[in-house]
Parts: C-alpha cells; sequence; structure tokens
C-alpha cells in the first residue's frame, strides 16, 4: 500500500474568495495521475509521511466549485445586530452551507450584471425563479432575498423556518457589497478579499458605527414584495456603480464607505424584521 501525502496547497483565488491554504490527505498515486507531483520512489523517504508544497492553480472545472465570498463572517454578524435580529449568530450559516451546497447555494450570493445594466424589480422577481439554481453561473443573489423570503413566509409553523429568515439576512448584507454587484473580472479577483474585509477585524465592536448610516426603511404589509423589490434595487445600483468606482481608482473600499454599505443592508434587514414583528 502506498504511503500517505499530505500536500499543502495554496489556492489562487480565481473565484470570489480570498486566497486560502486547503489540505489534503491523499495517495501519491493520485497525484502522479493528476500530474501534480513526479514519479519518485516513496521507499527513498524514511518517515511514512511527508509534506509537499505546491503551488497550484484550481480552476473552476477541477473542483466544480465558485466560490463566492461575502463579506467577513464578523461583518455579517455586525449587520445583523445593527438589525436587531435576535437570532444574529445564525447569518454566517449560508457561506457554510456553500461547503456541501456548493453551485445550488454561491450563485445565491451574488450577480455579476455582466451587461452592466440598471437593476430594476422586474429583475429581482425574475431571478427568485432562480433561487438555488446551480446552473445560473452568472448568479441571482437580488431574487434569493425575496425568495428566501417567501420560503420563510411558508413555514412560518415549521421548526426550521427561522433558518430562512437567517438565509435573507445574509443575502441582504452580501447585496451591499459593491464586488457582488458587477462582473468578476481580474480587478474584482484582485480586490476581492480586501474589500470583504474592509471593515476591520473589529467591527463587532462597531455596531455604533453601523447604526449611525441606518435610516428607515418602509415596507407596506399589503405591498410588501413590490417595496421589497424597489429597496433591493435601490441598494444594487448603489453597490453597482461604487464597485465601477473602485475599479476606475484601482482602489478599495474606505472605512467610511464601507459603514455607509453596511448601513444600508442593516436598514433594510430591519425593515423585513419588522414587517415580520421580530423588531419593533
Amino acid at each position: 500500500m502506498q504511503n500517505s501525502v499530505y500536500v499543502k496547497i495554496k489556492r489562487l483565488k480565481i473565484t470570489r474568495s480570498q486566497q486560502e491554504e486547503t489540505h489534503f490527505k491523499v495517495r501519491p498515486g493520485i497525484l502522479r495521475k493528476t500530474g501534480l507531483l513526479p514519479i519518485v520512489d516513496m521507499s527513498q523517504y524514511k518517515k511514512t509521511q511527508i509534506k509537499i508544497i505546491i503551488l497550484f492553480l484550481f480552476s473552476f472545472s477541477v473542483f466544480h466549485v465558485n466560490s463566492a465570498s461575502g463579506w467577513d463572517d464578523e461583518t455579517h454578524l455586525a449587520i445583523a445586530k445593527a438589525s436587531e435580529y435576535s437570532k444574529w449568530y445564525y447569518v454566517v450559516g449560508p457561506d457554510i452551507a456553500k461547503v456541501k451546497a456548493g453551485k445550488i447555494e454561491i450563485y445565491n450570493h451574488f450577480f455579476d450584471n455582466s451587461n452592466n445594466v440598471e437593476v430594476v424589480p422586474e429583475i429581482i422577481f425574475e431571478q427568485a425563479g432562480r433561487y438555488n439554481h446551480p446552473e445560473d453561473g452568472e448568479g441571482h443573489l437580488y431574487g434569493a432575498i425575496l425568495a428566501s423570503l417567501r420560503e420563510y413566509a411558508s413555514r412560518l409553523k415549521e421548526k426550521g423556518a427561522e433558518y430562512h429568515m437567517a438565509y435573507c439576512a445574509h443575502y441582504i448584507a452580501d447585496l451591499s457589497q459593491p464586488l457582488h454587484n458587477i462582473p468578476y473580472d481580474d480587478f474584482n479577483k484582485e480586490h476581492h478579499a480586501e474589500n470583504d474585509g474592509a471593515a476591520g477585524e473589529d467591527v463587532l465592536h462597531q455596531i455604533s458605527k453601523i447604526k449611525k448610516h441606518m435610516y428607515r426603511v418602509n415596507l407596506r404589509s399589503d405591498h410588501f414584495e413590490e417595496d421589497l423589490a424597489k429597496e433591493i434595487a435601490l441598494i444594487a445600483n448603489k453597490a453597482r456603480l461604487l464597485g465601477y468606482e473602485l475599479k476606475k481608482g484601482n482602489r478599495n473600499l474606505s472605512k467610511e464607505e464601507t459603514y455607509i454599505q453596511l448601513g444600508q443592508s442593516a436598514s433594510l434587514f430591519k425593515a423585513v424584521l419588522k414587517h415580520f414583528s421580530k423588531v419593533r
């Protein structure tokens, strides 16, 4: 039996996420077949396990996953806390779900808007029909917000209903991330990680800064989806334009710009919570 080899691979982010290092435990024969490891005589090593560092570009076709990262976990939690969501600690779940659900969940987190069109309510309603669709590579973030709330409303008496509200909270947070609203080009790839963490590591201690930029959002009970779609479009268009401004200046979000964006997401999610009588 061939000895196992620990392989430490630096994953270059060709997808929506920061560079990350992933450890795999594989057998040498597998690496030889993929062309990642020269054919060597494993008996020459005294230890049964060796550590190899390989720099390799993982493509979409190899791993079948386009990992669309959003704001850092702490930022998602901070937005939920600013919104006064009692289950604020649930909201990182959708990013965790991507590990196993892959493209079914990943495409809910962004909209590349390849044609740079103005986002209008009709787009939100159309995208809602593509919620959880694993082949919609352009993404359908806006529709995911609406669809997740429909799921929540239809399952109010079920034990897991609250998880759908947590999904909505996460998507509304991603909505204000400028780079989730423009094409995933070279600029986006290069700057995505830095902008995901633009609020800083202490964001959970800066809830007041988010609240400073919050505003009242009115979602009429008898026109809820209509009003929600308009608010989604409003934030999406602001984020899209800011994304192109960042690209033009070849820069990242400033702290002030970041907290303005977070305030937009928190304002909309608080209005959603109010509609469902979760906050006053």
